[in-house]
């Protein structure tokens, strides 16, 4: 993959694996949790999100190589600005779930993007962190209803 940078985050939610990974790959519903992205699915492995605020954002073009519910999904990030793999893990943990988002990325921008990395990859996180507890909430909720 070339030098590749990288990026996770985790989080426990009350709510069991199969639950949370259906709502974790409803892609559609991505939005709802998902930092300032939408998200569809164009074909029955293949799924593109837009990130940003139209016109300001960018298309992130994946294909999905790894399909195991409710436990993982992998996917092959395939755009023009976002090359790489990213993957989310859910774990039984207890009654609830621990779901982990991971990222392995070719910077953009090429030893430029991969030298401000340092400072982009504290912002990377917290997106991450604060998508995920939105993705807990809504599961959370998902199962008292």
């Amino acid at each position: 993959m070339g030098r590749a940078v990288y990026v996770g985050a985790a989080v426990e939610v009350a709510a069991p694996p199969e639950q949370v990974f259906a709502l974790l790959t409803d892609w559609a519903r991505q939005r709802e949790w998902m930092f300032l992205t939408s998200t569809r699915q164009v074909a029955p492995d293949a799924v593109e999100a837009y990130t940003g605020v139209w016109p300001v954002g960018f298309m992130d073009t994946m294909t999905i190589t790894r399909w195991e519910p409710p436990e993982l999904v992998v996917m092959e990030h395939t755009g023009r600005l976002v090359r790489g793999r990213g993957a989310f893990r859910v774990r039984a943990l207890g009654s609830g779930s621990r779901v982990i988002w991971t990222e392995e990325l070719l910077a953009p921008f090429g030893a430029l993007g991969r030298a401000g990395w340092p400072l982009v990859r504290p912002a990377a996180k917290a997106v991450f962190r604060h998508s995920l507890r939105k993705l807990a909430a809504l599961a959370a909720a998902g199962r008292r209803t």
